[in-house]
């Protein structure tokens, strides 16, 4: 779930990024500082201008001489202008290029290292959605900060004070219009506009993630010839987005309006003053040119401060995940004085673990003690949901528990980085995942400095090179995502192949065998065989004829080990639970009412 974001929070995230470049920071805000002050100085020489070519009585070339010399005065400030704003914005340009990369750099960085109940729990294409959403979102913060509402600020004050000391009823005028227009625009942003671009937003990510979800199950959809349903399902949710898009900007189109009927009201209302001025003979036709180009100055910036506070609110609003994300404190996460993992000959020991998963009242693991000796192999039986899953989630760390401690080779794992431990851990699940790089790629994920000739040499043990060297490039294939382009097998055996090279003395196998073919799978049987020999097996079994050479089978229910012992010891004992899941399994009965049952239920009949 995502942090509550606070606007105090969104500061302390800008500034987080902002502070690390400091002096061109600092360059960026004296240029855009002075070339926005000298714009307030604009209107002075304007009605300058007008004041020498009104003037009566003054010899004609000394009229044009003036005016041709606050004509330089003025060229000279409208050139400096723009110098100085080009140079400002050409430093932000590459000032923000830099904030982007990190905040994209450094989000990416801290959602790998979410727990994985985090990540079962979100989407990853909304994931994906909201950290570049937040990333431009972020953009348009920085961009209507330093470009928008701190130039319009200065302007509003500086104006305000030199109307003031020039034209003081039209300066008092101004400062009440500026005041009235700028609380409304705040007014109406927060009040009106942000809840319905937060509504916008969250629905732009169910958007993303919908499309990712419907993406990713490509082969399934076309399997279920279900293409015309997923456009269906499709298009509800992005006509939600679609209704609550539409109200949102629709209401922005709306508050512009307002704005816009304010400065109207503010130029009729100094053009009038400044009128009533100089029929009382207190302002001068120039004072009138200075106030006409006052408003159009003024009437820029907070036509444009307007659009900034609302572009500010959306931008705040699409960027609350990305911080979400920066505030959150992950569940499991390395101690300060966490050191690296020795791997050493792959004891396993669970000393009185309690472990209980978010969200649930009852423990999984209820004082739970268990050791597996170094070079065991282990293989893991239980209905869904008995515990044997968390086991294996529990050695690589990827919860904490609540009491007692996991320990292997004798450090207790929530006592060492969690990369060093992983390292250490070679891991061929059931359904292997593959990243869309070259097959060399994903075969030396675990050891990435492995040479081409180790990477063939697990390739060959995993019984994966024949079919790599038929694929038209070979080793240098590209698998697709999640390696669509291989067959399950074929994805299996470069999952073996990754562990075999991996090195690993604590081997973790989810029945990595279920996605072969006989034929293969006897081949890779007798590799895993090999793989297994002197290292820490754990295997989960679904299969229970995979399992009748292992060291010791541990039977699971309820997080409790209900059994154990060799495949031949347990399958000799009468009225064995493991007997009878065996049995259950040789005859066929898998679909059975009774595979439903607890394995008490099981035992008891």
């Amino acid at each position: 779930m995502t942090e509550k974001v606070t606007y105090k929070d969104v500061l302390r995230y800008a500034g987080h990024y902002w502070k690390r470049q400091k002096p061109k920071g600092a360059a960026i805000i004296a240029l855009m500082t002075t070339a926005t002050v000298i714009d307030v100085f604009v209107p002075v020489y304007t009605g300058k201008i007008i004041d020498a070519l009104t003037g009566e009585g003054i010899d004609q070339a000394a009229v044009t001489g003036d005016a041709l010399t606050y004509l330089g005065i003025f060229a000279v400030l409208a050139f400096s202008f723009n110098v100085l704003r080009w140079g400002s914005i050409s430093l932000w340009a590459t000032f923000s290029i830099r904030v982007l990369y990190e905040i994209l750099s450094e989000a990416l960085h801290k959602v790998q290292r979410f727990s994985a109940d985090w990540h079962a729990n979100a989407f990853a294409g909304g994931t994906v959605r909201k950290m570049t959403r937040g990333m431009w979102a972020f953009d348009v913060f920085g961009d209507t900060i330093l470009m928008g509402l701190y130039p319009a600020a200065i302007i509003a004050l500086g104006i305000t004070i030199m109307l003031l000391v020039k034209l003081p009823l039209v300066g008092l005028f101004t400062a009440v219009m500026i005041a009235i227009y700028t609380g409304v625009s705040i007014w109406m942003s927060v009040a009106i506009l942000a809840p319905r671009f937060r509504k916008s937003a969250r629905a732009d990510t169910k958007v993303g993630a919908t499309l990712a979800d419907i993406m990713t199950g490509n082969a399934t959809v076309k399997a279920f010839g279900a293409e015309k349903r997923e456009d269906a399902l499709f298009r509800g949710v992005a006509d939600n987005w679609r209704q609550l898009s539409t109200k949102a900007w629709v209401t922005g189109e709306v508050a512009n309006f307002v704005r816009g009927m304010l400065r109207a009201l503010m130029m009729i209302g100094m053009i009038g003053a400044t009128i009533l001025m100089w029929r009382s003979g207190t302002a001068t036709a120039g004072d009138i040119a200075l106030a006409l180009t006052s408003f159009f100055l003024i009437g820029g910036y907070l036509r444009d401060i307007g659009m900034h506070i609302a572009n500010l609110q959306k931008a705040v609003s699409e960027m609350e995940d990305i911080i979400g994300f920066w505030m959150r404190e992950d569940d499991v996460r390395d101690r300060k004085d966490a050191a690296a993992f020795k791997a050493g000959a792959g004891e396993i020991t669970f000393d009185k673990v309690r472990f209980t998963y978010n969200g649930q009242h009852a423990p999984i693991y209820d004082d739970f003690s268990i050791r597996i000796a170094p070079g065991e192999k282990v293989a893991l039986v239980g209905h869904s949901g008995s515990g044997k899953s968390t086991f294996v989630k529990l050695v690589q760390r990827l919860y904490d528990v609540q009491g007692g401690a996991v320990r292997i080779d004798g450090q207790d794992i929530a006592a060492v980085t969690q990369d060093s431990l992983r390292a250490s851990i070679a891991l061929v699940p059931q359904e292997p995942i593959l990243f869309h790089r070259s097959l060399a790629e994903n075969i030396a994920y675990g050891r990435p400095e492995a040479s081409m000739d180790e990477i063939i040499a697990a390739a060959k043990k995993a019984y994966a090179h024949d079919f790599i060297m038929d694929l038209p490039l070979g080793y240098d294939t590209l698998v697709g995502e999640r390696g669509v382009k291989l067959s399950g097998g074929e994805r299996q055996r470069v999952a073996i192949a990754r562990a075999i090279l991996s090195d690993a003395q604590v081997l973790i196998l989810d029945e990595a065998t279920s996605a072969l073919d006989s034929v293969s799978e006897h081949y890779i049987q007798k590799a895993l065989e090999g793989l297994m020999e002197n290292r820490t097996t754990i295997t989960i079994a679904h299969r229970l004829a995979t399992i009748r050479q292992v060291d010791r089978i541990l039977v699971f229910d309820k997080g409790r080990v209900v059994e154990q012992g060799r495949h031949d010891e347990l399958v000799a004992r009468e009225h064995s639970v493991y007997r009878r899941l065996y049995e259950m399994q040789a005859l066929g009965l898998s679909g059975d009412p009774a595979d439903n049952l607890t394995i008490e239920e099981k035992a008891a009949e």
